[in-house]
């Protein structure tokens, strides 16, 4: 047995080897030679290393708050939209109910222009008929569509400070759009080799020729509007004639974020969409029509935009189109 040897230490004079034997792991030629079971590497105490660790996690989260505090706040309400109306399958009374309730216990706004609400009528109404109906309030967009019997057609929002001005405007301008949108689906049906292709494209023409010929005329289109009030002028505005629902929208605060689904005035169940089918003419007296989804549309590509033979028009459910 080996007799124990006195541990090596940094002194010079102290725990060195006998002259001329190597220490453990060095050759007798004076290289460090290979490790060996009696020679490990030091090692840095753990504690050093976790705080070395600790130091490089503070600079970064330290870089990190920097960045995010020096960074401008982005507008939070990007992405978010909010619905005002009643949604597809709703009980039309239920949502009646509702609005009544909520519009008894609105309170006054924060802002001085007060709370927006969307009013929604009993009848298709003309553009004169507005200034008196909506009078005391602040009007900034007319929900409108033409009531052609037995057809899906596009719901309009047209912006409108001035009453019935700008409703007037609007239709004329969706008069014009609607000419273009018939003339187009009328030359795609003519190169329509398919038949059923070619009857789906002059249904569309028919249809956009009766939006085009009842907007021109200045017809009694107009359902809907979005108004902003102090809650005791939203509440005198529900008790007149012909308006069926204020429904406020406290939450509103971009109109670009809002999405408009009034009950159409035919609506008295349930709201869903209509089966698309009938004669297409002048809009229908009082506005009678099939029972109709709030958001029905139906979507034309402009003119030119397609070859003939593309897909046919058809009816689309559309959360809302801004016209004007």
């Amino acid at each position: 047995m080996r007799a124990a040897e006195p541990p090596y230490s940094a002194d010079p004079e102290q725990g060195r080897p006998p002259s001329g034997q190597p220490r453990v792991g060095e050759a007798r030629s004076g290289r460090p030679g290979p490790a060996g079971a009696g020679d490990r590497p030091r090692r840095r105490p753990r504690w050093l290393t976790s705080a070395a660790l600790l130091a490089v996690a503070a600079v970064l989260l330290t870089a990190g708050w920097a960045t995010r505090h020096d960074r401008p706040v982005g507008d939070r309400t990007v992405g978010e939209v909010t619905r005002v109306g009643i949604a597809a399958g709703d009980p039309v009374p239920g949502y009646l109910a509702d609005a009544r309730a909520e519009l008894a216990g609105l309170r006054a706004s924060a802002s001085a222009a007060g709370t927006y609400a969307l009013v929604s009528f009993s009848a298709y109404l003309p553009p004169d008929r507005l200034p008196g109906l909506l009078a005391g309030v602040t009007v900034t967009e007319v929900v409108v569509r033409a009531p052609l019997p037995g057809r899906q057609t596009e719901i309009v929002r047209l912006p409108a400070q001035r009453l019935p001005q700008d409703v007037v405007a609007g239709m004329a301008g969706l008069a014009e759009r609607k000419d273009r949108e018939a003339a187009d689906y009328a030359a795609r049906g003519a190169g329509a080799a398919d038949p059923e292709l070619r009857r789906l494209y002059d249904t569309g023409a028919q249809v956009a020729a009766g939006e085009a010929a009842a907007y021109r005329t200045g017809c009694a289109c107009a359902y809907a509007a979005l108004v902003r009030a102090a809650p005791d002028a939203l509440r005198a505005l529900a008790t007149r004639p012909q308006v069926r629902a204020v429904d406020p929208a406290p939450e509103l605060l971009r109109l670009d974020r809002a999405v408009l689904t009034p009950p159409l005035p035919e609506q008295h169940d349930v709201a869903r969409p209509p089966a698309d089918s009938g004669p297409t003419g002048a809009p229908a007296p009082g506005g009678e029509t099939s029972e109709a989804a709030p958001n029905v549309t139906l979507r034309t590509p402009a003119a030119g935009s397609a070859a003939p033979g593309a897909d046919p028009p058809g009816a689309a459910t559309s959360s809302d189109a801004a016209g004007g």
